[in-house]
């Protein structure tokens, strides 16, 4: 076999095999429900709001701190397996850079993956990284991750991503979000202060997220069909379109992936022409 032809087939058995693990992670989680999560977690038990859909109730966002212990634990294996690590690396390594917003930033799955002084494959240099997240408790386990070699690069602050009024315009070089579109209340809001805050008109926002795909229908039905009681579990709106959001939010988008059937979205954008001040 010549290695035209060994190379085609790897390719081929690569593809085939990332995709079934991705409709098997699908598949899983839908079912699966995190380890914190159970009736005895104290939960508003009042029935007017039981009887609301978990993707429009504000309450959805306690989730992440009922699993914040739970969180990276239920996950990290899926993220391996399914490229999102390398996703994150490439995203951080080649595109952030100076001072860094990170939004949604949980449990700092990211930490690792920002550019150090040290490191020689990163493109730019990044001089310091703001992890924002509205839980207070997916902030402790982000803090447990910073090292002591790493505490000045780092500074955790709890904050909502839709009203970042400690800051002013253009204060940052680079604004992060990953997988934290499905999790905000409304993405298209917190797109717009994003870009309020992020340094005009050559500011980056970087974006790893997931949604709906445009590609498969069957797939966008099978999200749409369980997106309430993924909503309950995990506290994430996994068929929002991305592109609508974006689109309506006005930002500018210089580049754009898509993976796992079209539901992964790796996106750099700058901020669009009319941004509205925050007052």
């Amino acid at each position: 076999m010549s290695n035209i032809k060994r190379a085609a087939l790897l390719a081929a058995s690569g593809g085939a095999y990332v995709s079934a693990v991705y409709i098997s992670f699908l598949y899983m989680t839908n079912d699966k429900q995190p380890q914190n999560t159970s009736n005895n977690c104290g939960c508003n038990k009042d029935k007017s709001k039981s009887a609301l859909s978990y993707i429009t109730n504000p309450d959805r966002n306690s989730t992440y701190s009922k699993i914040a212990y739970a969180y990276d634990d239920e996950i990290a294996k899926d993220e391996i397996v399914m490229g999102i690590n390398l996703m994150r690396r490439w995203l951080l390594y080649k595109h952030a850079q100076g001072h860094v917003l990170e939004v949604g930033a949980g449990t700092g799955r990211n930490i690792d993956y920002y550019p150090k002084s040290s490191s020689f494959l990163a493109k730019h240099e990044v001089t310091k990284v703001v992890l924002s997240e509205l839980s207070e408790k997916m902030l402790q386990q982000a803090q447990k991750k910073i090292t002591p070699r790493d505490a000045k690069l780092f500074e955790l602050k709890q904050a909502d991503a839709a009203n970042l009024h400690m800051y002013e315009d253009n204060t940052f070089d680079t604004i992060v979000d990953t997988f934290g579109l499905c999790s905000f209340d409304d993405p298209i809001s917190v797109l717009k202060e994003l870009q309020r805050v992020v340094k005009k008109p050559n500011g980056k926002i970087l974006l790893l997220e997931h949604g709906r795909s445009k590609k498969y229908d069957k797939l966008s039905n099978f999200l749409d069909k369980n997106a309430e009681r993924h909503a309950k579990n995990w506290g994430c709106v996994w068929n929002r379109d991305l592109d609508d959001i974006m689109e309506k939010a006005g930002l500018k988008v210089d580049n754009l992936y898509t993976w796992h059937f079209g539901t992964t979205y790796y996106v750099v954008c700058r901020p669009g022409d009319v941004v509205v001040k925050k007052e």
